[in-house]
Protein backbone atom coordinates (compact mmCIF):
# COMPACT_ATOMS: atom_id res chain seq x y z
CA UNK A 1 0.00 0.00 0.00
CA UNK A 2 0.93 3.76 -0.65
CA UNK A 3 1.08 6.35 1.84
CA UNK A 4 0.01 9.45 0.15
CA UNK A 5 0.53 13.25 1.59
CA UNK A 6 -1.15 15.98 -0.15
CA UNK A 7 -0.36 19.62 0.98
CA UNK A 8 -4.17 21.27 0.75
CA UNK A 9 -4.73 25.45 0.41
CA UNK A 10 -8.46 25.82 0.67
CA UNK A 11 -10.60 29.43 1.48
CA UNK A 12 -12.65 27.80 4.17
CA UNK A 13 -15.70 30.55 4.18
CA UNK A 14 -18.10 28.20 1.73
CA UNK A 15 -17.62 25.12 4.49
CA UNK A 16 -18.48 24.13 7.33
CA UNK A 17 -14.81 23.48 8.80
CA UNK A 18 -12.32 20.16 7.79
CA UNK A 19 -14.30 17.50 9.00
CA UNK A 20 -16.91 15.67 7.43
CA UNK A 21 -20.30 15.90 9.06
CA UNK A 22 -24.02 15.28 7.72
CA UNK A 23 -25.68 17.23 5.62
CA UNK A 24 -22.69 19.72 5.38
CA UNK A 25 -19.67 20.90 3.02
CA UNK A 26 -16.88 20.44 4.37
CA UNK A 27 -13.29 20.30 2.81
CA UNK A 28 -12.61 16.75 4.06
CA UNK A 29 -15.68 15.75 2.04
CA UNK A 30 -15.17 17.46 -1.07
CA UNK A 31 -11.78 16.26 -1.10
CA UNK A 32 -12.11 12.59 -0.20
CA UNK A 33 -14.70 11.93 -3.10
CA UNK A 34 -12.59 13.76 -5.71
CA UNK A 35 -9.76 11.08 -4.40
CA UNK A 36 -11.87 8.21 -4.68
CA UNK A 37 -13.39 9.15 -8.13
CA UNK A 38 -9.61 9.03 -9.36
CA UNK A 39 -8.17 5.98 -7.53
CA UNK A 40 -11.76 4.40 -7.72
CA UNK A 41 -11.85 3.04 -4.23
CA UNK A 42 -12.98 4.50 -0.40
CA UNK A 43 -10.08 6.00 1.26
CA UNK A 44 -10.12 7.28 5.21
CA UNK A 45 -8.69 10.55 5.10
CA UNK A 46 -6.78 12.60 7.44
CA UNK A 47 -5.51 15.39 8.46
CA UNK A 48 -3.19 17.09 10.62
CA UNK A 49 -5.60 19.89 11.69
CA UNK A 50 -9.13 19.96 11.78
CA UNK A 51 -9.88 23.51 10.96
CA UNK A 52 -13.46 25.02 12.10
CA UNK A 53 -16.21 26.37 9.84
CA UNK A 54 -14.72 29.62 7.94
CA UNK A 55 -11.08 29.02 8.82
CA UNK A 56 -8.54 29.09 6.14
CA UNK A 57 -5.25 26.89 4.80
CA UNK A 58 -2.15 27.73 3.32
CA UNK A 59 -0.73 24.27 3.96
CA UNK A 60 -2.78 21.70 5.29
CA UNK A 61 -1.45 18.08 5.48
CA UNK A 62 -3.91 14.93 4.72
CA UNK A 63 -2.81 11.54 3.71
CA UNK A 64 -4.06 8.60 3.12
CA UNK A 65 -3.76 5.12 1.99
CA UNK A 66 -4.41 3.76 -1.62
CA UNK A 67 -2.98 0.82 -4.06
CA UNK A 68 -3.12 2.71 -6.91
CA UNK A 69 -0.12 3.19 -8.71
CA UNK A 70 -1.14 6.96 -10.62
CA UNK A 71 1.48 9.29 -10.85
CA UNK A 72 1.60 11.74 -8.26
CA UNK A 73 2.31 14.47 -11.00
CA UNK A 74 -1.07 13.01 -12.31
CA UNK A 75 -2.72 12.67 -9.11
CA UNK A 76 -2.30 16.30 -8.45
CA UNK A 77 -3.44 17.13 -11.78
CA UNK A 78 -6.46 15.63 -11.62
CA UNK A 79 -7.40 16.23 -8.47
CA UNK A 80 -7.36 20.03 -9.10
CA UNK A 81 -9.23 19.90 -12.68
CA UNK A 82 -12.26 18.65 -10.34
CA UNK A 83 -11.93 20.47 -7.27
CA UNK A 84 -13.82 24.18 -6.99
CA UNK A 85 -11.34 26.69 -7.51
CA UNK A 86 -11.29 27.09 -3.51
CA UNK A 87 -9.40 24.46 -2.75
CA UNK A 88 -6.01 23.57 -4.36
CA UNK A 89 -3.84 20.95 -4.24
CA UNK A 90 -0.13 22.48 -3.89
CA UNK A 91 2.38 18.95 -3.62
CA UNK A 92 2.12 15.21 -3.24
CA UNK A 93 4.34 12.51 -1.97
CA UNK A 94 4.72 9.00 -1.09
CA UNK A 95 5.11 9.24 2.98
CA UNK A 96 6.48 6.15 5.00
CA UNK A 97 4.45 3.22 5.92
CA UNK A 98 4.32 4.39 9.99
CA UNK A 99 3.43 8.47 8.58
CA UNK A 100 0.16 9.71 9.83
CA UNK A 101 -0.88 13.86 9.24
CA UNK A 102 -1.91 14.35 12.40
CA UNK A 103 -0.23 11.97 14.98
CA UNK A 104 3.53 12.49 13.01
CA UNK A 105 3.17 16.75 13.51
CA UNK A 106 6.18 17.81 15.73
CA UNK A 107 3.74 21.45 15.76
CA UNK A 108 1.56 23.86 13.55
CA UNK A 109 1.71 27.57 12.77
CA UNK A 110 -1.21 29.75 12.81
CA UNK A 111 -1.71 33.15 11.59
CA UNK A 112 -4.72 35.42 12.41
CA UNK A 113 -4.88 38.63 9.85
CA UNK A 114 -6.26 42.23 11.52
CA UNK A 115 -7.17 45.13 9.49
CA UNK A 116 -6.45 47.96 11.38
CA UNK A 117 -7.79 50.66 9.25
CA UNK A 118 -10.65 53.44 9.56
CA UNK A 119 -12.46 51.82 6.55
CA UNK A 120 -12.91 48.06 5.38
CA UNK A 121 -12.20 46.86 2.17
CA UNK A 122 -14.11 44.75 -0.03
CA UNK A 123 -10.78 42.84 -1.06
CA UNK A 124 -9.94 41.80 1.87
CA UNK A 125 -13.21 41.17 3.70
CA UNK A 126 -13.27 37.00 3.26
CA UNK A 127 -9.62 36.91 5.24
CA UNK A 128 -9.14 39.48 7.64
CA UNK A 129 -10.83 40.94 10.56
CA UNK A 130 -11.82 44.70 10.31
CA UNK A 131 -10.12 46.51 13.33
CA UNK A 132 -11.48 50.21 12.53
CA UNK A 133 -10.02 51.95 16.38
CA UNK A 134 -5.74 52.22 16.72
CA UNK A 135 -4.03 48.91 18.23
CA UNK A 136 -1.27 49.16 19.96
CA UNK A 137 1.32 46.71 17.94
CA UNK A 138 4.19 46.75 20.36
CA UNK A 139 1.67 46.00 23.70
CA UNK A 140 -0.21 43.09 21.93
CA UNK A 141 3.55 41.60 21.05
CA UNK A 142 5.09 42.13 24.75
CA UNK A 143 1.72 40.65 25.72
CA UNK A 144 1.66 37.29 23.47
CA UNK A 145 5.31 36.46 23.99
CA UNK A 146 4.06 35.48 27.26
CA UNK A 147 2.65 32.73 26.48
CA UNK A 148 5.04 30.70 25.37
CA UNK A 149 6.17 28.01 27.26
CA UNK A 150 3.62 24.98 28.42
CA UNK A 151 0.14 26.55 30.32
CA UNK A 152 -3.26 25.16 30.63
CA UNK A 153 -5.10 26.92 28.52
CA UNK A 154 -8.59 26.64 29.45
CA UNK A 155 -9.60 30.39 29.57
CA UNK A 156 -8.97 30.37 25.64
CA UNK A 157 -11.06 26.62 25.02
CA UNK A 158 -14.25 26.87 23.42
CA UNK A 159 -17.11 27.34 26.78
CA UNK A 160 -18.64 24.38 27.51
CA UNK A 161 -15.69 21.91 25.70
CA UNK A 162 -14.72 19.14 27.63
CA UNK A 163 -10.85 18.27 26.58
CA UNK A 164 -8.60 15.11 28.01
CA UNK A 165 -6.36 18.19 28.89
CA UNK A 166 -6.42 21.35 28.47
CA UNK A 167 -2.68 21.89 28.71
CA UNK A 168 -0.63 22.84 25.60
CA UNK A 169 3.06 24.23 24.79
CA UNK A 170 3.48 26.90 22.49
CA UNK A 171 6.79 27.28 20.87
CA UNK A 172 6.72 30.94 19.46
CA UNK A 173 4.34 33.68 19.15
CA UNK A 174 4.40 37.19 18.32
CA UNK A 175 2.56 40.52 16.63
CA UNK A 176 4.17 42.29 13.36
CA UNK A 177 2.36 44.69 11.25
CA UNK A 178 2.80 45.30 7.42
CA UNK A 179 1.23 49.03 6.88
CA UNK A 180 -2.65 48.80 7.68
CA UNK A 181 -2.54 45.19 8.32
CA UNK A 182 -1.53 43.14 11.74
CA UNK A 183 -0.57 39.26 12.06
CA UNK A 184 -0.59 37.67 15.12
CA UNK A 185 2.03 34.09 14.99
CA UNK A 186 1.40 31.40 16.84
CA UNK A 187 3.08 27.90 16.83
CA UNK A 188 2.65 25.13 18.78
CA UNK A 189 2.21 21.75 19.23
CA UNK A 190 -1.03 21.59 19.65
CA UNK A 191 -4.20 23.91 20.30
CA UNK A 192 -7.59 23.64 21.83
CA UNK A 193 -10.59 24.75 19.98
CA UNK A 194 -11.40 28.56 19.53
CA UNK A 195 -8.05 28.72 21.38
CA UNK A 196 -6.10 30.58 18.55
CA UNK A 197 -9.15 33.07 18.22
CA UNK A 198 -10.03 33.47 22.00
CA UNK A 199 -6.26 34.12 22.38
CA UNK A 200 -6.71 37.37 19.40
CA UNK A 201 -9.89 38.19 20.88
CA UNK A 202 -8.40 39.28 24.25
CA UNK A 203 -5.45 40.49 22.59
CA UNK A 204 -7.26 42.76 20.77
CA UNK A 205 -8.36 44.40 23.98
CA UNK A 206 -4.97 44.57 25.45
CA UNK A 207 -4.12 46.79 22.10
CA UNK A 208 -7.20 48.58 22.37
CA UNK A 209 -5.50 49.64 26.04
CA UNK A 210 -9.33 47.90 27.77
CA UNK A 211 -6.69 45.52 29.01
CA UNK A 212 -3.39 45.58 30.50
CA UNK A 213 -0.73 42.56 29.70
CA UNK A 214 -0.82 41.85 33.12
CA UNK A 215 -4.54 41.55 32.88
CA UNK A 216 -4.10 38.84 29.95
CA UNK A 217 -1.47 36.87 32.11
CA UNK A 218 -3.90 37.18 34.87
CA UNK A 219 -6.95 35.82 32.61
CA UNK A 220 -4.56 32.88 31.33
CA UNK A 221 -3.31 31.56 35.04
CA UNK A 222 -7.15 31.93 35.65
CA UNK A 223 -8.07 28.70 33.27
CA UNK A 224 -11.65 30.62 33.27
CA UNK A 225 -12.98 30.93 29.58
CA UNK A 226 -15.43 34.13 31.61
CA UNK A 227 -12.47 35.78 32.09
CA UNK A 228 -11.28 36.15 28.56
CA UNK A 229 -12.07 38.36 25.52
CA UNK A 230 -14.48 37.36 22.59
CA UNK A 231 -14.27 34.65 19.99
CA UNK A 232 -12.18 36.37 17.04
CA UNK A 233 -13.91 35.98 13.64
CA UNK A 234 -13.20 32.97 12.00
CA UNK A 235 -12.24 34.17 8.40
CA UNK A 236 -9.35 35.90 10.18
CA UNK A 237 -7.23 32.72 10.77
CA UNK A 238 -5.42 30.97 8.19
CA UNK A 239 -3.32 27.26 9.10
CA UNK A 240 -0.19 28.39 8.25
CA UNK A 241 2.25 25.17 8.15
CA UNK A 242 2.62 22.06 9.96
CA UNK A 243 5.84 20.71 10.78
CA UNK A 244 7.05 17.26 10.77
Amino acid sequence: MRNISLIVSYDGTNYHGWQCQPDLITIQQTLQERIEKIINHRIKLFAGARTDSGVHAYGQTVNYFTDNTIELKRLVKGLNSLLPPDIRIMGAHEASEDFHSRYSAKSKIYVYSILNSVCSSPFYARYVWHISYALNVPSMHRTIKGITGIYDFSAFKKKDTLHKSPIREILKAGVTKRGDFIYVVIEGTGFLRYMVRNIVGTLALVGSGKLTENNFMEILESKDRENAGPTAPAKGLFLRRIKY
